[in-house]
């Protein structure tokens, strides 16, 4: 009987970094929740700071 190693070796791999991704996932990873309120804390940052302006703003810049 012959035993191929590298489809062994590659399956070990795939597998270790699946659990990495995992990993890395859950280490890393950000809520919706979270994504959502840095952008709406974003776009009222925006709002605030385009309502002071002093004069016309160019629309080409």
């Amino acid at each position: 009987m012959v035993i191929n190693l590298n489809k062994y070796r590659k399956q070990r791999e795939r597998a270790e970094a699946e659990q990495r991704a995992a990993e890395n996932r859950v280490r890393f990873g950000r809520s919706k929740a979270a994504r959502t309120k840095d952008l709406q804390e974003r776009q009222r940052t925006e709002k605030s700071i385009d309502g002071k302006h002093l004069g016309e703003r160019d629309p080409e810049t």
